[in-house]
């Protein structure tokens, strides 16, 4: 006799950080609402990720957590948010503790949550990992298995409004961009000092595109990149054009804009994935095969070269002399502009 599915009503999902991990949980999304097609979805997360989920069909509600919030009145609002939400399933696929405490707060009936040191009594069902080599989707696909819930979708997805693309298109003419020709877009500074591809190469890899094609090329700045900006666009004024430091949804719809994206091991990595610009990912210490789950056959690329010390994990190279930072030297520039004029 088969099993009665347990039927929710009102679910909450929560990813609190990053940007990238938030967006690499849109196929869960997708695959949770296909599952329950008439219950009401929330999202918990990061106000600045979640904004990425604005307009996903999937996604009845989001609700932005501000960390710039530090108060003991916002914090409690939050909780009794949780509280008074009336959740019969909360997922939470961070596990950290405030994220466990936040779903603790929900008093649904089905907790799901990592089963993590000091944390686990916090869920009804705990997650344990088996520690194989996976997908940061297929790691997140985990949590839906004791619902009976199998993967099935991969792809990422950020919904662009037509009204955004419009805007976007209006943004890049103000600062000089040829919308007429293809632009491609680089990302060239990242949070972690070694994951960042050369300055020197990016720089080869600009000049590169300028001499040898007749695309736009937009630069998209972190928040401490303003050096590194100027850096890469002193060459050639004309056909380099560096945007302002946007608001990653600002971002994701100039992104849609895009022929082919460059970028580091980072968030914007993902966003350019996710709306659908063929994006190529330059990679050092951490492995592609958990934070590239992005198909060839879209376009999409990561750049990686093994070494004996691959993948580190650490956020600065530990190496010295002509090995310091060898996994990003490795990569090089005519390596990666095949790879542009491919995707061209």
């Amino acid at each position: 006799m088969e099993k009665k599915k347990i039927v929710y009503n009102r679910i909450l999902l929560t990813r609190m950080k990053y940007i990238g991990d938030v967006v690499l949980t849109t196929p869960v999304i997708r695959t949770l609402r296909e599952a329950y097609p008439y219950a009401h979805i929330s999202y918990l997360g990061d106000a600045k990720a979640v904004s990425l989920l604005e307009h996903n069909p999937y996604i009845d509600e989001i609700i932005p957590f501000d960390f710039s919030q530090d108060s003991a009145f916002y914090q409690m609002k939050m909780y009794y948010k949780m509280f008074t939400g009336n959740y019969d399933l909360t997922i939470d696929l961070y596990s950290n503790p405030r994220s466990a405490l936040m779903t603790f707060a929900t008093r649904a009936k089905v907790r799901i949550g990592g089963d993590t040191r000091g944390r686990r009594h916090l869920y009804t069902i705990k997650i344990g990992d088996d520690g194989a080599l996976k997908s940061a989707i297929d790691y997140h696909y985990q949590s839906l298995k004791p619902l009976g819930i199998e993967p099935k979708y991969y792809a990422t997805e950020i919904f662009i409004t037509e009204k955004e693309k419009a805007d976007a298109s209006a943004r890049l003419r103000s600062l000089g961009v040829d919308t007429a020709k293809k632009i491609i877009a680089v990302h060239p500074g990242a949070t972690w000092p070694n994951k960042i591809w050369l300055k020197e190469q990016f720089a080869g890899l600009i000049e590169r595109v300028i001499e040898k094609t007749n695309c736009e090329i937009i630069l998209s700045p972190g928040p401490n990149d303003s050096s590194l900006m100027e850096y890469l666009s002193r060459n050639d004024r004309t056909r380099v054009h560096t945007l302002p430091l946007l608001p990653v949804r600002t971002l994701a719809s100039v992104l849609s804009q895009c022929t082919v994206f460059i970028s580091n091991d980072c968030g914007p990595m993902h966003i350019g994935a996710a709306v659908r610009t063929k994006t190529i990912g330059i990679f050092g210490p951490e492995p592609v095969e958990i934070w590239f789950p992005y198909e060839k056959n879209d376009g999409h690329l990561p750049m990686f070269k093994k070494l004996p010390c691959s993948p580190c994990r650490t956020t600065s190279c530990f190496r010295i002399g002509e090995e310091y930072l060898e996994c990003m030297k490795l990569i090089t520039v005519d390596e990666v502009f095949t790879a542009v004029k491919e995707r061209l």
